[in-house]
């Protein structure tokens, strides 16, 4: 199966070099010089990835980063950056890229981690969408990404809600950061794990009445996090 690739990236002798190992692995990549034509590209055009750098003219790969999850929540995002301070990949991920890589970087690497996320996003299309989920007044239903509680609709980012529902799916299961990070994010970030902190946080924040007190997804100390199998 081939799958349709979008590469924001400025400069263009990476910009080609990607596009061409790509084919290598079955994928037909188009190409956009800024943040703003990436954009209108995405817009016009279905892609199954993104390849998207930070440091772009017109707009940045932040702001691009966070129009594409406007736009789908569920297309995998890779960012390339050639910055290397830990608030910028964190940033990235938190606002929604699936991945994140550092310049210069192994064309090996690359390939690795868009196969990674496209075999993620080929399970996802070949399974049944699951059932309805109630949780008291926590109500989530995949097939629609919508999740609502006490009858109001609670916005979510994509990965806030893939973490949702995979806690909400396996009441009581008791996971580490480790765990969250390779099943939920896809890939498994050494030293990243306060990433899922923050996520977790954030969501409490959206569903919790009293996030100090939380009903919903419990804090199992020394160990991780599960969701409250009395609520399911």
């Amino acid at each position: 199966m081939q799958h349709n690739i979008l590469i924001i990236e400025d400069n263009p002798e990476i910009a080609d070099l990607v596009r061409l190992h790509l084919k290598d692995i079955h994928c037909q990549a188009d190409i956009a010089t800024d943040g703003g034509s990436g954009l209108q590209r995405f817009r016009d055009k279905d892609y199954d990835l993104v390849i998207l750098d930070l440091m772009l003219p017109v707009m940045d790969g932040l702001a691009v980063c966070k129009q594409l999850r406007l736009d789908d929540p569920r297309v995998p995002i890779i960012m390339l950056t050639s910055k290397s301070s830990e608030l910028d990949r964190v940033l990235g991920l938190e606002i929604g890229a699936d991945d994140y890589l550092t310049k210069p970087f192994s064309l090996p690497e690359l390939l690795a981690r868009v196969k990674a996320q496209l075999r993620r996003l080929d399970a996802f299309h070949s399974v049944a969408p699951q059932g309805r989920l109630q949780c008291g007044e926590l109500v989530i239903e995949p097939d629609k990404h919508r999740v609502t509680l006490a009858g109001k609709t609670i916005e979510l980012t994509a990965k806030e809600f893939d973490l949702l529902l995979h806690f909400a799916a396996r009441p009581g299961r008791v996971y580490n950061r480790a765990e969250l990070l390779d099943q939920v994010w896809g890939y498994s970030y050494a030293g990243y794990e306060h990433t899922v902190n923050s996520h977790i946080n954030r969501l409490r924040g959206k569903i919790e009445a009293d996030p100090a007190k939380p009903r919903y997804i419990m804090t199992v100390w020394g160990v991780g996090y599960k969701f409250n199998e009395h609520q399911a």
